[in-house]
């Protein structure tokens, strides 16, 4: 009798809260069955499986509804970032060789060792040209990885690690590598970028899918022209022996009083900074975004080089920016302060309100 009772009062309930057009009721009536038809299957579905055309139509979806109404997807942002993630791999994941260079033979090996513990003052080269001698042919990066992991040191160092180097010099060096970003449709992008050591202040150039050696020597030319007219003196350009920097790209700072210096082979912490850079803004941008396209990823590239020049806060430089020539002086009372979202609100600024 009671159940009786509670169903009555619910059809008199939903009667009350319809339209009194036909047609319009209807349809709101139908779209409440089926939503709680919905919720019912999502209550015995523990996890739904999602095919690729699933996928590409609620990625569709989404760009239609506005953003408060996407709380009727299943998924969240989060997943769609790893469906990319995913998608991304795939394509990288295909069968290579062995990374790494070839092993020595053993005997080479023995010999190496040999050599060094018997002459302490020599050092990689010299190890090597006597085995040139012998008709043994072995680099010197090898025969340092050899005896670094048989802990076996060098004979001391004649001049500056690189470290000291760095540091002394950091003002008047420039650091430059590529680095690439996929898009949403699996499609590479290269960025080649330039950071001044001194200041961290950072250039980034135009994306391509193409670097080739025409596409690199304009950028490098693009660069002198900046720092002629920031009035920047630069020494030295530090770079990897990546094979898309051609001749014609060292030439061009050649003729502008600044010496090439190449990174030994497989030593990224030879060019730390560039490096840094590479993951700073792959963790704090592009690892949150789907790009679309070669124009969306130059505005991206060109707000994030903006954001890291004139508002990020940088701990090799006292937690200035780049473009802060002096620490701030601090104040007694907190003024106004004011916050500016940028690319969507990935990235937040905080500023003083004028």
């Amino acid at each position: 009798m009671f159940r009786s009772l509670l169903y009555l009062a619910l059809r008199r309930f939903i009667a009350i809260f319809t339209p009194g057009e036909k047609l319009i009721g209807s349809l709101q009536v139908e779209n409440l069955a089926l939503t709680h038809q919905n919720r019912i299957l999502l209550r015995q579905v523990k996890r739904p499986v999602y095919r690729m055309k699933d996928r590409a139509l609620l990625a569709a979806a989404s760009r239609i509804l506005p953003r408060e109404r996407w709380s009727a997807f299943l998924v969240r942002p989060e997943t769609i970032m790893r469906w990319h993630r995913h998608l991304v791999a795939g394509k990288w994941t295909k069968p290579h060789r062995r990374p790494g260079r070839p092993a020595l033979d053993p005997k080479i090996q023995a010999l190496i060792i040999a050599m060094a513990e018997e002459n302490p003052r020599w050092g990689y080269t010299r190890i090597k040209g006597e085995c040139q001698k012998l008709g043994i042919k072995v680099s010197a990066t090898a025969i340092a990885m050899l005896l670094r992991r048989e802990g076996i040191g060098p004979a001391p160092r004649r001049g500056p690690t690189w470290r000291q180097f760095l540091m002394a010099q950091a003002q008047s060096i420039i650091a430059c590598d590529f680095f690439t970003v996929e898009t949403a449709f699996l499609k590479t992008y290269y960025v080649l970028f330039f950071i001044k050591l001194g200041s961290r202040r950072v250039h980034v150039s135009a994306s391509t899918r193409n670097p080739d050696g025409a596409w690199v020597t304009q950028q490098g030319r693009n660069l002198l022209m900046d720092l002629a007219d920031d009035g920047v003196q630069v020494k030295f350009l530090i770079r990897d022996r990546d094979a898309k920097f051609p001749a014609s790209f060292d030439e061009v700072f050649r003729s502008g009083g600044i010496r090439v210096i190449r990174t030994p082979i497989r030593a990224p912490n030879a060019n730390a900074y560039a490096e840094r850079f590479v993951q700073t803004l792959r963790a704090e941008c592009l690892d949150w975004l789907l790009i679309l396209g070669p124009r969306h990823l130059d505005r991206v590239l060109r707000v994030y080089a903006n954001h890291y020049n004139a508002g990020r806060p940088h701990r090799g430089i006292e937690l200035r920016t780049p473009e802060q020539t002096a620490p701030v002086a601090p104040v007694k009372e907190v003024p106004e302060i004011h916050r500016r979202e940028i690319l969507g609100g990935l990235i937040s600024e905080y500023s003083k309100a004028a």
